[in-house]
């Protein structure tokens, strides 16, 4: 079984059915700050269970999927990030678990993008000073709301950050008017943010003049980012990206959480804090740091190399 997100979410499978059936009632709870027992950091909103009413659906789906027969697990992950859910998830699955991860690190390749890489945003980073610029891109399926995209232009707008933000076609519900609001923002912005339809991202995140990752926290993204030691400001909307988002902001600590808020002061308030302010600069030491240890994980003796090895022999042996 092939997984393309973190061992953590396959752990949750486990963990929602067993907390729902001893009562606990936060599981019903979006909202709940409560932590979820035997699954610290996370607190019950972090869970992927959207609401109440999807919660017997959302089991189902953990039931068929956990069921299915396999001879092994291979994710999309690394070691060094996972290593307290791995060893709540081997005695689980009591299968070997194969962590190869970062995929696009070890084994690099041309873009897969589905949609249309802007690459003037490139052009326009090699103007910029390094680490100066923040990066904002919601991937290719969250949806906002119009007032949401209002503050996030006027927050970035505000922050005097310079910054690329991708606003995919499609990504705000009601649309009309936003291009409108983008005028006035490229008329008060003007060479300070540029602003695209899609990003050659592995790039963008790998320029110099690239010092933070406004995110969803897709888990491509989240290996993408940490792969190059940016630094993060996290705004999970559903699924594992809570999950990766609490990881990243409370385990990591290589990024800061933006979670239910989409107001301009607070968003201004968190691009200066990761971009300008020394809480910024020891959680982008961190992520430095974090970056090697990637690095190694993939070289030759590293843990996803020696992991990709043991797949293929378990393969060949069959």
């Amino acid at each position: 079984m092939f997984r393309t997100s973190c061992a953590a979410l396959t752990l949750s499978f486990y963990v929602c059915p067993k907390i729902q059936k001893e009562g606990y009632t936060p599981f019903q709870d979006s909202n709940s700050l409560e932590l979820v027992p035997e699954f610290h950091p996370l607190r019950f909103k972090d869970l992927p269970v959207f609401n109440g009413k999807r919660v017997d659906e959302f089991l189902q789906f953990i039931t068929t999927s956990m069921n299915l027969r396999t001879s092994g697990l291979i994710c999309n992950s690394i070691d060094c990030l996972e290593q307290s859910s791995l060893a709540q998830l081997r005695p689980k699955l009591q299968v070997p678990i194969f962590l190869i991860g970062p995929m696009h690190k070890l084994v690099p390749s041309l873009s897969s993008s589905l949609l249309e890489e802007d690459r003037s945003c490139i052009s326009w980073l090699d103007k910029q000073t390094e680490n100066s610029v923040l990066y904002v891109s919601f991937g290719s399926m969250a949806t906002m709301e119009e007032k949401q995209v209002a503050d996030m232009a006027w927050g970035l707008a505000n922050s005097k950050q310079p910054f690329l933000w991708v606003l995919r076609p499609g990504s705000v519900h009601v649309s009309e008017s936003v291009d409108l609001l983008l005028d006035d923002i490229k008329e008060t912005i003007r060479e300070r943010g540029c602003i695209v339809k899609w990003a050659p991202q592995k790039e963008v995140l790998a320029h110099s003049a690239v010092g933070g990752f406004w995110t969803h926290c897709g888990w491509n993204s989240t290996l993408e980012s940490a792969s190059e030691g940016v630094p993060m400001i996290c705004r999970p909307f559903s699924w594992d990206q809570k999950i990766n988002s609490r990881y990243v902001s409370h385990v990591w600590r290589v990024g800061i959480e933006l979670e239910n808020v989409f107001e301009r002061g607070e968003i201004e308030r968190a691009i200066k804090l990761l971009m300008e302010e020394k809480e910024g600069e020891e959680i982008r030491q961190r992520a430095s740091e974090l970056k090697l240890e990637l690095q190694l994980s993939v070289q030759k003796g590293g843990s996803s190399y020696n992991s990709l090895n043991e797949l293929v022999e378990l393969i060949m042996s069959v």
